[in-house]
């Protein structure tokens, strides 16, 4: 494992998302009942855990790190390509963000906020009416 720079360990970066995260969900829901704080606990929690796989320490990679390196020594775990597990895991070769998988991330990214979009549309629109929704993606399936 040779790495000039570690991927992880980027706590500041931790603190500052997490943080810019949680104080916005913070402005648009102010809780006020403990079940409301419960609630807004949580969803910190998750976003907590989040941000720490994501730029400090990545529990995934370190749980897997016994079996990868037997099976790929000379993958550099620390490294940023490494962390795409997908991508090192069916062997896809060169960047992984110019892969196959994140090409067809971006697809289903996509398709899920025109899906949201369309949703939310129809059902606001019912919703002003005192209706239920049955029409646009709720004819087909009931939470979009």
């Amino acid at each position: 494992m040779n790495h000039a720079e570690s991927a992880y360990g980027l706590w500041t970066l931790v603190i500052i998302n997490s943080a810019v995260f949680i104080m916005f969900a913070f402005s648009f829901f102010r809780p006020s009942t403990a079940r409301d704080w419960r609630t807004f606990g949580v969803f910190s929690a998750f976003i907590i855990a989040l941000f720490v796989e994501m730029y400090g320490f990545p529990l995934t990679i370190y749980l897997l790190s016994g079996w990868l390196q037997t099976r790929f020594p000379q993958l550099d775990l620390l490294s940023h390509n490494a962390g795409h597990l997908w991508s090192t895991l069916l062997g896809e070769k060169g960047d992984p963000h110019f892969g196959i998988l994140h090409i067809a991330s971006y697809v289903f990214l996509g398709y899920g906020f025109y899906l949201l979009s369309t949703s939310w549309h129809v059902l606001y629109n019912e919703q002003r009416q005192h209706s239920l929704a049955i029409t646009g993606p709720y004819a087909r399936i009931r939470h979009p």
